[in-house]
């Protein structure tokens, strides 16, 4: 489990990174004014307005994941990248250090739905909008760390790609596990479940991690080399 014990220190060398450079405040600021707006009022019982709130968790979980994979340079990470023993644990550090900073996020939505809207919380509804929130944001911390370095070297790229994907997946009620965890706390309509949803966001977690640590090992190299062709082919002035 060494791999591990790396992941955990890279994790909070990032996380630390992120907090020196600020790079948290804006996704972090744009979620608590968000939640100001949804609880400020009467936001009706719960956990009716969570689905607000786990729903745009997603893509602050991928603003706060890709904030992450690129507080360091191309020379810190490649130095990162020979103190942790190799891409994995580094992809890892990158999800862990997204997870955290999404659970906080999370964690502050539910106790300000349940301080805002006090009284109308049961035991299963909080259960349920505390792991609807995990779903959400891990999946997002997933999305945002694809769409970041090794992956995309260009920003701009990364940011339309993103937003696409995100809009897409965020805006389909039907699709697991994002939204159906937020349908389950706004309509009732049926999907996963709870667990379900938070398993298959781990999943996708998994998958995304497997496939950053393939492209950092140079697996998929002829084909990032022939996206770079192609962008460089479609960008003004080329």
């Amino acid at each position: 489990m060494r791999w591990a014990r790396s992941a955990v220190a890279v994790a909070m060398l990032l996380g630390e990174d992120v907090a020196r450079s600020e790079r948290f405040v804006a996704p972090a600021v744009l979620y608590v004014g968000f939640l100001a707006i949804l609880f400020g009022g009467d936001p009706g019982p719960l956990p009716e307005p969570w689905a607000a709130s786990a729903l745009l968790l997603y893509p602050v979980g991928a603003w706060l994941a890709h904030a992450v994979a690129e507080t360091e340079d191309d020379t810190a990470r490649t130095v990162t990248l020979a103190a942790a023993g190799g891409p994995l644990p580094v992809a890892a550090g990158v999800l862990l250090a997204a997870t955290a900073g999404i659970a906080a996020l999370g964690m502050v939505a539910v106790v300000w739905g349940v301080v805002a809207a006090w009284g109308t919380a049961t035991t299963g509804g909080l259960l349920d909008g505390l792991l609807a929130h995990l779903a959400c944001g891990i999946t997002g911390a997933a999305v945002g760390s694809v769409f970041a370095r090794p992956l995309f070297r260009s920003q701009g790229v990364a940011l339309v790609a993103a937003l696409t994907f995100l809009v897409v997946t965020g805006t389909s009620s039907w699709l697991p596990p994002v939204g159906t965890a937020a349908a389950s706390l706004g309509t009732g309509r049926g999907g996963l479940g709870p667990f379900g949803d938070v398993l298959l966001a781990i999943l996708v977690a998994v998958a995304a991690l497997a496939l950053v640590v393939r492209v950092e090992q140079g697996r998929f190299a002829p084909w990032r080399e022939r996206w770079a062709a192609l962008v460089e082919r479609i960008r003004p002035g080329s």
